[in-house]
């Protein structure tokens, strides 16, 4: 899957369990976690095909990517 959208992530403290998390600022809610930011990265891409698909299905808007350069500050 390419990924269109913008992605932060995000250490986790130990006292959070560690890891780290992913989350798509221009999807609310959609975040994911992994042992490394690679596989934060890697599920956090699945998180976005689920919210883009239960917005789908319950008849939500479903934000467009922002141009890279917009994501950018």
């Amino acid at each position: 899957m390419k990924l269109e959208y913008g992605v932060r992530i995000d250490r986790l403290s130990e006292a959070d369990g560690g890891g780290y998390l992913a989350t798509v600022p221009e999807l609310p809610g959609c975040m994911s976690d992994g042992a490394t930011p690679e596989e934060a990265l890697k599920n956090v891409q699945e998180a976005i095909a689920s919210w883009i698909e239960s917005a789908k299905e319950w008849k939500q808007h479903v934000p467009e990517p922002a141009p890279p350069l917009a994501r950018a500050g």
